[in-house]
């Protein structure tokens, strides 16, 4: 989920942070690790994300697919040389809840946007909903919103849905995995989805409701887990400012380890001189490499490598390393 509109509030906290935090850039140091951030509602994933790389005076840092201000949720952020995994989280499956609002639509597809059309929702029931529902599971296509970050001739889709332009957009094959109603009501269903990387889920709200003879938008919206993560041990914006007060040492204690991002490949352990010609870009052989694919790559001291290509020869080649070939 994209992000669209950025409030005059958070803009003035951006100018207010900046003036903050400007003595203290020469302050800032090497963090390296994942965080599981439980995003707020009404904001940015940059400006969330800034927030908490100042807390942790971060050199680096970056998030791993963005959710619109209205949304809440999970927000895996990377600092440091976690940075380099961030590719491999945006093409992670995810799972939302959503509550749906049917008999009406709006210009950004959400609850902040502005209503555009309405429409009669006497007809749908639950069965109704269900039957509708049973068509958006599997491999689908959607055509992106207007409001989205998607670039078209070098304009961002929600610029020029702002000044009022609609272009055409192509429709992109997604994945739905899960699509379940978790509470029952006519009008606003609480809705679950598991989905592949590039599911729009405003898009697939407001398809959904066409299905079932009405408009639709969303009312709400909350990301429950990212692959590999489960959906627990999420941390606020709270927590880590009043860890940051405290202590530093308490603060980095809400870092996960980097390899936390791919923990669900296979791991391969190199001894040390396989570890010496790998890091200095040799593919090397290693009988326990397994299957052609990405792998985990640990030396001899279980130290975390990064991620490592096992070739169709049989042969085990660096892909991105995050220690120096010292």
């Amino acid at each position: 989920m994209s992000g669209t509109v950025r409030s005059d509030k958070e803009t003035n906290e951006r100018v207010r942070s900046r003036r903050r935090t400007g003595s203290r850039r020469s302050e800032q140091r090497a963090v390296d690790g994942l965080l599981l951030l439980d995003k707020p509602i009404g904001r940015t994933s940059n400006a969330v994300l800034q927030q908490v790389r100042r807390l942790f005076r971060a050199r680096k840092a970056g998030h791993t697919g963005s959710l619109d201000p209205l949304a809440t949720g999970m927000l895996p952020l990377c600092f440091g040389h976690a940075t380099k995994l961030s590719a491999y989280l945006l093409d992670a499956d995810k799972t939302y809840r959503v509550t749906a609002r049917f008999g009406a639509r709006t210009d950004t597809a959400d609850a902040d946007g502005q209503i555009v059309a309405e429409s009669p929702v006497t007809s749908i029931d639950r069965a109704a909903l269900e039957t509708a529902m049973s068509g958006f599971r599997g491999e689908i296509r959607q055509v992106p919103p207007m409001y989205s970050a998607l670039k078209k001739d070098g304009k961002r889709l929600y610029e020029l849905a702002r000044r009022g332009q609609e272009v055409e957009r192509e429709a992109r094959p997604v994945t739905i995995h899960e699509f379940e109603i978790e509470t029952w009501d006519p009008e606003q269903p609480v809705l679950l989805v598991r989905c592949s990387k590039g599911t729009y889920v405003r898009t697939l709200v407001e398809d959904l409701a066409a299905a079932a003879g009405t408009l639709g938008h969303v009312a709400a919206l909350r990301r429950l887990s990212v692959d590999p993560f489960p959906p627990e041990d999420l941390v606020t914006i709270e927590e880590l400012e009043a860890a940051a007060e405290r202590d530093q040492a308490e603060l980095d204690g809400y870092l996960r380890a980097m390899d936390g991002a791919i923990e669900d490949w296979p791991a391969v352990y190199l001894d040390s001189d396989q570890s010496y010609y790998l890091r200095r870009g040799n593919p090397v052989h290693a009988q326990a490499a397994g299957d052609p694919g990405l792998v985990r790559l640990y030396d001899a001291d279980k130290r975390f490598l990064g991620v490592g290509e096992v070739l169709r020869d049989g042969r085990l080649a660096p892909k991105r390393l995050f220690v120096d070939a010292g």
